[in-house]
């Protein structure tokens, strides 16, 4: 027997706003699947907003609401049957963004949580991360955001430990990640790494997705540091306006590569790997995942 329900994940974050609608795939005597249907982006950069005047501004607020309507009704017309909607660090350290979850699920009748960065890095472990994984290897696991980025580090299948940092693409654009938020970072991976013979990097968000397109490597197949480097320096070597032009990115995606780069780069170098890999999944993945496994609240829409 075939049953095929349809579950949603809003993820809110510093640099954009995704809405991820999967199908739930179950049939007798067989794992369950979860296959995506779709995946909307709306670059909102609520980040740019909070990480300088700790508010979320007025024209945010109504494109906000506004995105919030068009995922209700994407998820009613997709006959939806259960969702959740996680806010992570912009609009948590937001001044008003309680007030802006209110002003939403009164407009939009969407009811937001605000997570913070442990249970982001929870509800991504619970991610498919076991079907890109070799049980016999150690790797570090980092999840690139607008406003932090989680860290995790599994051995033999399992997580043996994992931090959340306020060190972000928006942050770092905006100046706003000093030195020793970095030397913290490096202590860290350096401490948890360092009792393996060889780590390799999991590497998950938008940037290191388009990256991984763009090098034409098969899926399952690893990016080296060497690879990395070169095409960060490229990337440094065009202005804002030729990437977009010459580079055919989005202008969105255009300037938050680079501080992104530096991130995945800098947790090559310091747990000493040589090759990241890019299962291309995140919190989404994670959310849909928790809701179908009854590990977090979830709506009915």
């Amino acid at each position: 027997m075939l049953t095929i329900k349809k579950y949603a994940a809003i993820d809110i974050g510093s640099n954009a706003v995704r809405l991820l609608i999967s199908n739930i795939i179950e049939e007798t005597g067989k794992p369950v699947k979860f296959k995506k249907n779709s995946l909307v982006r709306v670059p909102i950069r609520l980040g740019a907003d909070v990480f300088i005047n700790k508010k979320i501004s007025d024209e945010n607020k109504e494109r906000m609401v506004d995105t919030m309507l068009a995922f209700k009704l994407l998820m009613k017309s997709h006959k939806v049957e259960k969702y959740k909607a996680c806010a992570t660090s912009a609009m948590r350290e937001s001044k008003n963004g309680k007030a802006v979850v209110e002003l939403i699920r009164k407009n939009a009748g969407i009811n937001i949580d605000l997570i913070n960065g442990e249970v982001e890095a929870e509800i991504i472990a619970a991610t498919d991360l076991n079907k890109f994984i070799d049980p016999n290897k150690t790797y570090l696991y980092v999840d690139v955001g607008g406003g932090s980025t989680e860290f995790s580090v599994i051995c033999n299948g399992e997580k043996r430990a994992s931090k959340s940092f306020k060190i972000g693409t928006v942050r770092i654009l905006n100046d706003m990640v000093k030195d020793n938020a970095w030397e913290k970072l490096e202590k860290w991976i350096a401490k948890h790494t360092a009792g393996y013979d060889k780590v390799y990097v999991l590497g998950s968000g938008g940037n290191i997705n388009k990256i991984f397109k763009v090098s034409g490597k098969a899926l399952g197949k690893p990016l080296t540091y060497f690879y990395l480097t070169n095409y960060y320096k490229l990337l440094q070597s065009y202005t804002y306006e030729e990437r977009i032009t010459e580079l055919e990115l989005n202008q969105d995606r255009a300037d938050v590569i680079i501080p992104a780069m530096k991130i995945y780069l800098s947790a090559m170098k310091w747990s000493k790997s040589k090759h990241i890999y890019v299962p291309k999944i995140g919190l989404a993945d994670g959310i849909i995942k928790s809701i179908y496994y009854d590990t977090v609240s979830s709506n009915t829409q």
